[in-house]
C-alpha cells in the first residue's frame, strides 16, 4: 500500500529528543489532529514517577509521536538501500510504509490515565483498547484510516496485536530492540535528568537492515546494540523501579479501590460522584467511556474527596495529592511470617492494612532468547555476518550473554510512613524495630 496524499508542504514539530518530527502525509496529520490521539497529552508518560523525578512530566502524545519518527527514518533508510526487488526477496517493500507508520503513531492510544498503574487497577489492557479504539466505527481515528479502505483499520490493528503478516512491521513497532522502546529510553532520560538511558541512536539506525523473518542487524554495529541493552537494563533499575515512584503507585490503586468500595456502598454525595468511574467500577465500559477519562479527570475527583466523609478515603488522596509515599523494605519470600507481624502492627496503629499495606513486585528480563512456551515469547535480537547469515546476539556477546535470561529487580513491603514517626520510643514493637533496622541497612529511599 503506497503512501498517497501528500500534503503541499511538509509538517514539523519541534521534539526535544529528535529535534524535529516530520509530517509529510495528510492522513498522520489528520489522525495527530483527532480528539484521541490529543488526549494523549493529557496522560503522562511516566505515571507516577513525576513524584520523584520532577522533570518526568511529558506525555503520551509526546512518546507515539517520536515513535513515529523513528519509524519514518526507519522505512526511508529501507527504502532507500535495501528496496525489494522481487516479491519474497526479504528486502523492504515500501508498500508496508503506511500502515507502519500509523501503527506506529496509534501503539499507545489506548493508554489509560496514569499509564500501566490503571492498567493494574481494573485490569485493563492498553493494547486490546488501542485496538478497539482503531477499529471502533465511533472513532475519528478509525473514520481517517477507512479512508486508506474498510480493511486498513484492521491492518494496523493487527500490527499492534502482532498478527500482521509482514514480520518486519511488527518488529518495528514491537520487539526486543524497536522504535517504541528506542524513543521511551531517550525521551525518558532526558525528562528524568538521568543518563542511564542514553544510546547511539544514530548507530543503530545505521546497521538495522531487513530480511525474510523480521529485522537484523549488522554485526558491526554490535556494540551499540550491547549499549541499548545496557542502558535499557539501567533504565528499569535506577528510574522504573524507583520505590517511591511505586509506593505513590500503591497509593493511587489503593484510592481507586476505596473509591469503588464506596460507590458500591452508595457512599457519595452527588457532588463528588465519580461519574466518568462508574463504567470501571460497573465493568461495562464503551470505548467512548474510556476515551473520556485521563489524568486530569482522576486529580478533579482527588480534589473532591479531600473532603468527603470517609477518613480513608480522604486520607488516601491527601497522601497521593501531597507527595506522601508509602515507606518501603525489600524482603525474600523466607520473611512472610514477619510481614504478617507488620500488617498486624499498621492495624494496631490506626490503619486499615488493606488499604495501607501493600507487596509489589517489579522484575524485568533485560534479555531473553525467544522462548515460544513464554507467556510473551520475545523474538530474538539477530546479527547478520557478512556472508548473510544469522547469530543471535548473546552468542556473539559476552556481555548480552551476561544478561540473558536474568531477572532483574525486587520485592517490596509497602507500609505507612508514620509507622516510622515513634521508632525511638521504648514502646516501639521489636518487630518494627527490626524493621526499621532493616529499612536503614538497606538505605531506604523517599
Amino acid at each position: 500500500m503506497k503512501p498517497t496524499g501528500l500534503l503541499p508542504r511538509e509538517k514539523v514539530l519541534r521534539d526535544p529528543v529528535h529535534s524535529y518530527i516530520h509530517v509529510d502525509q495528510q492522513i498522520i496529520l489528520d489522525l495527530i489532529n483527532t480528539p484521541e490521539f490529543q488526549r494523549l497529552r493529557r496522560i503522562k508518560q511516566l505515571g507516577t514517577t513525576s513524584f520523584t523525578f520532577h522533570g518526568a512530566e511529558h506525555s503520551r502524545f509526546g512518546h507515539c509521536v517520536g515513535v513515529y519518527e523513528i519509524t519514518r527514518q526507519l522505512c526511508d533508510y529501507f527504502s532507500r538501500n535495501y528496496p525489494t526487488q522481487k516479491p519474497g526477496d526479504g528486502l523492504w517493500d515500501d508498500d508496508e510504509r503506511l500502515v507502519a507508520l500509523c501503527a506506529a503513531l496509534l501503539h499507545d492510544i489506548g493508554h489509560g490515565p496514569y499509564s500501566h498503574t490503571f492498567e493494574h487497577i481494573f485490569h485493563t489492557n492498553h493494547e486490546q483498547w488501542t485496538q478497539h479504539i482503531i477499529t471502533s466505527p465511533d472513532t475519528q481515528v478509525n473514520q481517517i484510516l477507512q479512508r486508506v479502505s474498510p480493511a486498513f483499520p484492521n491492518q494496523v490493528a493487527s500490527v499492534i496485536a502482532k498478527t500482521y503478516p509482514n514480520k518486519q512491521v511488527v518488529q518495528m513497532i514491537s520487539s526486543q530492540i524497536d522504535a517504541d522502546r528506542m524513543d521511551y529510553l531517550l525521551r525518558d532520560a532526558y525528562f528524568t535528568g538521568t543518563q542511564y538511558g542514553t544510546f547511539d541512536l544514530k548507530r543503530i539506525m545505521r546497521v538495522i537492515r531487513p530480511y525474510q523473518d523480521g529485522l537484523a542487524f549488522e554485526i558491526g554495529g554490535m556494540h551499540a546494540v550491547e549499549d541499548y541493552i545496557v542502558s535499557r537494563f539501567q533504565m528499569y533499575q535506577q528510574v522504573y523501579f524507583h520505590p517511591v515512584s511505586r509506593g505513590l503507585e500503591i497509593v493511587l490503586r489503593k484510592t481507586l479501590q476505596r473509591a469503588q468500595y464506596l460507590y458500591e456502598q452508595q457512599q457519595f454525595t452527588d457532588a463528588q460522584m465519580p461519574s466518568l468511574l462508574v463504567p470501571f467500577f460497573e465493568n461495562h465500559i464503551q470505548v467512548q467511556d474510556y476515551l473520556r477519562l485521563d489524568d486530569d479527570a482522576l486529580n478533579t475527583y482527588f480534589n473532591l474527596w479531600r473532603d468527603h466523609h470517609d477518613p480513608i478515603l480522604r486520607n488516601l488522596v491527601h497522601h497521593f495529592l501531597d507527595r506522601i509515599p508509602l515507606k518501603s523494605i525489600t524482603f525474600n519470600p523466607q520473611q512472610h511470617t514477619s510481614l504478617s507481624h507488620m500488617k498486624q502492627l499498621v492495624q494496631d496503629a490506626g490503619f486499615d492494612p488493606q488499604f495501607y499495606t501493600d507487596v509489589n513486585n517489579s522484575f524485568d528480563l533485560p534479555y531473553d532468547v525467544y522462548d515460544p512456551t513464554s507467556k510473551k515469547p520475545q523474538t530474538p535480537i539477530e546479527l547478520m555476518q557478512p556472508d548473510g547469515t544469522l547469530r543471535e546476539l548473546s552468542k556473539v556477546s559476552p556481555l548480552v550473554s551476561a544478561l540473558n535470561g536474568r531477572l532483574s529487580g525486587d520485592q517490596r513491603f509497602y507500609f505507612p510512613k508514620e509507622m516510622l514517626a515513634d521508632s525511638h520510643t521504648s514502646t516501639f514493637p521489636d518487630v518494627l524495630r527490626q524493621f526499621q533496622s532493616h529499612i536503614n541497612n538497606n538505605s531506604l529511599q523517599d
